[in-house]
């Protein structure tokens, strides 16, 4: 989801891909031979030439592999894509270089939800962003510190409680950038749009500098952490 996009900011995580693709060939229908001349009586004991064994093999290696050539594209264009992760701003739960999958299809369903971690397009800077959903449309939300509010309601955030701990034992915050703010005054998620933020909240570029992302610039739905083969995980909804 061999060529390869990455996103160059000290501060973000940019996404490189993988483009795989094959083009369908035609399977043709099998015909009789008709080799033998027009003068050449019947009955003569010619037998139509058949095909070898090796040709044969060597048709149907061709049709399997543009199968798996078609499969592959509709996957890898259509349903998920492999992804880079190129920078700090998941920190700690996503490393530099880790590989992602990233679900395209879902949000075809239905819309992001609180929690998920989204890969999406910024055109300002011609590069997409991994980031978590902290808001969605309707939402009123703020960032005071450490605690984030939702709907007047403290945010629940257990995949940062160890960040913020170890912050608090060195005597700072965590998070270092609240929201709303004098760029950002306005604390209700539009409609068609999300409120985002990165899990490393003090070196993060999101919703609290670049404002609210318009749902149509959304990739999809980071699934699966596949490399390093050992930190395989599953995220899916709230990791």
């Amino acid at each position: 989801m061999d060529q390869s996009r990455n996103w160059k900011n000290e501060d973000e995580d940019n996404l490189g891909r993988t483009e795989l693709g094959g083009e369908p060939i035609k399977q043709e229908s099998v015909v009789a031979d008709d080799s033998a001349g027009p003068n050449e009586p019947l009955g003569s004991g010619h037998n139509p030439k058949k095909p070898s064994k090796a040709g044969s093999e060597a048709k149907e290696w061709i049709k399997a592999l543009v199968i798996a050539g078609i499969l592959v594209f509709v996957i890898r264009w259509l349903l998920v894509s492999p992804f880079i992760v190129d920078g700090e701003s998941m920190e700690p739960n996503f490393q530099n270089r880790e590989r992602i999958i990233v679900n395209k299809i879902l949000y075809k369903i239905r819309d992001p939800k609180p929690g998920e971690v989204i890969v999406f397009h910024v055109p300002e800077e011609s590069r997409d962003f991994i980031k978590r959903v902290i808001a969605v449309p309707g939402d009123t939300v703020r960032v005071e510190g450490d605690t984030v509010y939702v709907n007047d309601k403290p945010l629940d955030e257990p995949y940062l409680k160890k960040a913020i701990e170890a912050a608090h034992a060195e005597g700072h915050d965590y998070n270092d950038t609240n929201f709303p703010n004098a760029q950002f005054p306005e604390g209700t998620v539009p409609e068609n749009t999300l409120f985002v933020m990165g899990d490393n909240r003090p070196n993060s570029k999101d919703s609290r500098m670049i404002g609210y992302i318009p749902m149509d610039h959304v990739v999809g739905r980071a699934e699966l952490i596949f490399w390093p083969a050992a930190e395989i995980k599953y995220i899916g909804r709230g990791y």
